[in-house]
């Protein structure tokens, strides 16, 4: 009994653990999208040189990561319900952490690069998770419904305000 404790509990350490440092990038990528906030003198600064881009391009890199990742746990565990598991929880961790950033910035609209990463990010781990096996409740959870809701409404405002050429 006293074995089965100590694997449980390691086992739970190293999800932990492995959840954390996947999320670390997800937080990353957001703290440079904070940089476009309304208000925020460095946004303004890069939107006016337009040194950024669309924001398509962090996003994709940040979903690059995420396939990347999904693939090398794959390859490396053989334990179908642990990836499943490692796999739901990135998921949620994921999606509550883009619903809180977005909550933080409910009175202001959302600046046209971070909008464009956003709905990219958004669309795509959706769609790659379900790929892996995530069922559709956990999914479609009442933070993904509320994310998703809040950028089909920020993706309408960008596009009527997008940069010259660059609405899609």
């Amino acid at each position: 009994m006293l074995i089965d404790d100590q694997i449980d509990k390691t086992l739970a350490a190293m999800n932990q653990g492995i959840i954390s440092k996947l999320m670390s990038v997800l937080e990353a990528s957001l703290s440079k999208l904070s940089r476009y906030d309304e208000g925020s003198l460095i946004g303004s600064i890069l939107s006016f040189t337009n040194v950024s881009g669309s924001g398509k391009d962090l996003g994709q890199g940040y979903v690059n990561f995420t396939r990347n990742n999904m693939d090398q746990i794959r390859g490396k565990v053989n334990d179908e319900l642990w990836i499943l598991n490692i796999f739901e929880q990135w998921y949620t961790a994921q999606i509550n952490m883009l619903c809180n950033w977005l909550s933080e910035r409910l009175d202001h609209s959302l600046h046209y690069y971070q909008c464009t990463c956003l709905a990219h990010i958004v669309k795509k781990i959706y769609s790659d998770f379900e790929l892996q096996g995530v069922m559709e409740d956990k999914l479609n959870s009442k933070a993904y419904q509320t994310v998703s809701q809040r950028m089909q409404t920020e993706e309408a405002t960008c596009a009527l305000t997008a940069p010259d050429g660059e609405a899609e």
